[in-house]
C-alpha cells in the first residue's frame, strides 16, 4: 500500500529531505534501512524495545521521540513519516505549522509491503536503496519458499496475550509462501485475535510458532507462551520459535520473518 499523499516532483525545486521524523515503529525499521541516519531526525520510542523491534540496538544510538507534536516541532524537521494509526491529532498539529506529513496504511500482504518500501523511499528521496531493500526480500522470501508439491504443516501463530495472527494478514501471506496452513480459524480467529490457552491444549495445531521460552518472563502476557501446561502436549504439537518482533511489520522485517519460517519448517520436517 504505498503512502498516501505521496507526489513525486518533477520539477527541479523539490529536494530530498534532510531531517525527517518516524512516528510509527513499523516505519521505522524502513527508514532506518534507507535513510542517512544523520538525516533521522527522530524515531519512536518503541524502536528501542528488543522484544518487539528488530533494529534495536541502532534505534538505541538514534534520537526518539514520545509522538507529541511539541517534541517532533523541537526537533525542527521537515518530513514525518507517520501511520494511520499515528495520533490524528499530533498529525493535524504539525500541518498546521507547516510540517510536511506523509501517512502510511499498514500493510496485510507481501504486495502491500512492498509498496510500503517503495512509498516511503520515494518519499525521502532513496528510490535506489529501496528498489535494492525490495530486491533483498523478494530474494529471501523466495529462498524460504518451500518446495513444490509438499505438503502445508498446520500451524498456529501464538504470541503474547495469547494473541493470533489470521487470515488477511502479513504474517498469513507469509506463512503460505513458506508452507503453512494457518489455522487461527479452527479457533475462532479471523484477522487478529486472542486464543485461550486451553483451546490450542484442547485442539492443538501440528505446529505452534511462539517466541522462545523464557524462565525470567516477568508479566502474565510473557508466561502464557511459556507455561508447563504446553509440555503436556509436546507429542501432538511441534513448537518453533517465531519472535514477537517478526509478528506486526512487513518492510526489512521479512528478511528475519522469512528466515525464521524456513527455519520452522525445516526442524519441523527433521522431526517428524
Amino acid at each position: 500500500m504505498i503512502a498516501a499523499g505521496v507526489a513525486a516532483s518533477a520539477g527541479p525545486a523539490w529536494a530530498a529531505p534532510r531531517r525527517i521524523v518516524s512516528l510509527n515503529p513499523c516505519i521505522d525499521v524502513v527508514l532506518v534501512h534507507l535513510a542517512d541516519h544523520a538525516n533521522i531526525g527522530a524515531l519512536s520510542h518503541f524502536a528501542r524495545q528488543d522484544q518487539s523491534s528488530t533494529i534495536a540496538d541502532v534505534a538505541r544510538s538514534l534520537p526518539f521521540t514520545y509522538e507529541s507534536a511539541e517534541e517532533i516541532i523541537d526537533r525542527s524537521p521537515d518530513l514525518v513519516l507517520a501511520s494511520k494509526h499515528s495520533g490524528r491529532a499530533t498529525r493535524q498539529a504539525l500541518q498546521r505549522v507547516g510540517i510536511s506529513v506523509e501517512t502510511f496504511g499498514t500493510p496485510n500482504s507481501i504486495a502491500e509491503s512492498v509498496g510500503m518500501v517503495q512509498g516511503i523511499a520515494k518519499a525521502i528521496g532513496q528510490v535506489e536503496r529501496g528498489d535494492a531493500l525490495i530486491a533483498r526480500i523478494e530474494a529471501a522470501i523466495s529462498a524460504a519458499a518451500a518446495p513444490a508439491g509438499s505438503r502445508r504443516i498446520q500451524t498456529l501463530v501464538f504470541q503474547p496475550r495469547g494473541l493470533v495472527a489470521g487470515k488477511g494478514t502479513l504474517v498469513d501471506d507469509m506463512l503460505a509462501r513458506a508452507g503453512f496452513e494457518n489455522v487461527a480459524a479452527r479457533y475462532g480467529v479471523d484477522r487478529w485475535g486472542s486464543v485461550p490457552l486451553e483451546r490450542v491444549i484442547a485442539d492443538p495445531p501440528e505446529l505452534m510458532l511462539a517466541p522462545a521460552r523464557s524462565v525470567t518472563a516477568l508479566t502474565r502476557a510473557e508466561r502464557v507462551v511459556s507455561h508447563p501446561a504446553l509440555q503436556s502436549i509436546a507429542s501432538r504439537m511441534k513448537r518453533a520459535d517465531f519472535p514477537e518482533a517478526c509478528l506486526y511489520c512487513g518492510g526489512p522485517v521479512l528478511l528475519k520473518t522469512a528466515e525464521m519460517l524456513a527455519k520452522a519448517r525445516h526442524e519441523f520436517w527433521s522431526a517428524s
